[in-house]
């Protein structure tokens, strides 16, 4: 039998250890089993129990104390991950096999690692090896996002993952229990967003000509081909939550044994999900 991962990615400070932690105890109330497996070896704390933590592999402080290596924070993570790398028995006996696992990967958020380094493409083949079926899970503050040109930005790193690692991928607004209902209110058009009105917003800001056709090139392509969608993530909110995950179980077929339902939104009626959502939260 298949084994089910979520490789949970995202900048730092996106929520990507609240998302695990809020996951894990979701899973629990409904009955179902769910691992989580910390692959950041500069993380200090996060508050869910792990299977295995990377930590006991390698640490990032351990690799900047090296006077050998003299390495600062970001060529310390680097080293750590291609020694994760080339260490993968090691993760490969503390998963152990059990049909059926389910696993959240909390990963780093250092983008450099899904756009011009092989590490996490090595980590998705190797766990493909190990019958993994892998899904990408891309999370972004909510509270960044709220400006079309730092959402567009959000866009490019997700992307950039999505390019990189070659695996179905949900986007992820998080942290959308922090907003106030007029963010909430103005963030509704991001989550299915359309890309040419974002064009003629941004176009009294942009003075240069250049990066006008630039910035309408990089739109279309997203608009056309539809490359780009987010769902809200609200960690106060049991529906929101569930929502999430039904999309990610659906991508990679989890319980097809079991009488499956498709997630409550398809993509022809996310609208209809998000107006719900947002008239339960804005006019609260």
């Amino acid at each position: 039998m298949p084994r089910y991962a979520q490789l949970v990615m995202g900048p730092a400070g996106s929520g990507k250890s609240t998302y695990c932690s809020t996951m894990v105890q979701h899973c629990e109330a409904l009955g179902r089993s769910v691992q989580v497996v910390n692959l950041d070896p500069a993380a200090e704390l996060f508050n869910y129990p792990v299977m295995a933590d990377i930590r006991e592999l390698i640490e990032v402080d351990d690799v900047m104390e090296d006077e050998s290596l003299r390495f600062g924070p970001n060529g310390g993570l680097v080293f750590c991950m291609e020694y994760f790398a080339n260490n993968f028995n090691w993760l490969q006996e503390s998963l152990g096999h059990v049909e059926d696992d389910y696993i959240l990967f909390d990963c780093p958020g250092q983008i450099e690692l899904y756009t011009h380094l092989p590490v996490m493409k090595q980590l998705v083949e190797q766990l493909q090896q190990w019958e993994f079926r892998v899904c990408g899970v891309f999370l972004v503050d909510s509270q960044f996002m709220v400006e079309s040109f730092k959402f567009i930005s959000g866009i490019l790193a997700a992307l950039s993952a999505m390019i990189s690692l070659e695996i179905p991928q949900i986007n992820i607004m998080t942290k959308m229990d922090l907003l106030s209902k007029k963010a909430k209110k103005e963030i509704e058009k991001y989550l299915d967003p359309d890309m040419y009105s974002m064009i003629e917003d941004s176009t009294n800001i942009l003075k240069s000509k250049m990066f006008k056709k630039l910035t309408k090139s990089i739109c279309g392509l997203i608009d056309d081909y539809g490359m780009v969608r987010f769902l809200p993530f609200d960690r106060s909110d049991e529906e929101s939550i569930n929502i999430v995950l039904q999309h990610i179980d659906f991508t990679i077929q989890y319980g097809e044994d079991l009488e499956f339902k498709e997630p409550k939104e398809c993509e022809e009626d996310k609208s209809a999900l998000v107006d719900e959502y947002f008239q339960d939260h804005v006019d609260e």
